[in-house]
């Protein structure tokens, strides 16, 4: 029996609220990208929206800096849109490092085993593909 998650989303209040919350900021998204250029639209999303306070995660300082100054004209922009807020609070987003690897280990190839590779090589059809990468295997390995 296949049933739609939407059916799912509405049918408890809590989940009813959330669905009707992510889609209203999904609407806010796309209004927003279309009251900015190009470039700084692809450089900040919309986070949440509380109260009537709209709330804007930019990608670093300068983007932050140019969408503080353009807040109040986008906010009158949004309202004339149908969209019911106040302001626009800008914060930066903050993106982690990622995780430290150790560099990976260089593993080599013995005399013996590139020999081995070679002779492999000869063995085979000489318009072969694995023929061209055992002999490119055994000529890089040190």
């Amino acid at each position: 029996m296949t049933h739609s998650i939407q059916r799912y989303l509405g049918s408890g209040d809590a989940l009813a609220r959330l669905h009707d919350h992510a889609a209203r900021l999904r609407r806010l998204q796309t209004a927003f990208e279309r009251c900015l250029p190009p470039l700084l639209a692809a450089s900040c999303r919309v986070g949440n929206l509380k109260g009537e306070t709209l709330v804007v995660f930019a990608q670093g300082n300068a983007v932050a800096a140019k969408l503080k100054q353009m807040a109040p004209g986008l906010a009158a922009r949004l309202v004339e849109q149908g969209h019911a807020l106040r302001e626009i609070q800008v914060k930066v987003a903050v993106h982690q490092p990622a995780p430290w690897r150790p560099a990976p280990v260089e593993r080599h190839i013995s005399a013996e085993g590139k020999r081995s590779l070679t002779d492999l090589a000869a063995s085979l059809p000489a318009d072969s593909p694995l023929r061209e990468a055992l002999e490119r295997l055994a000529r890089r390995s040190r």
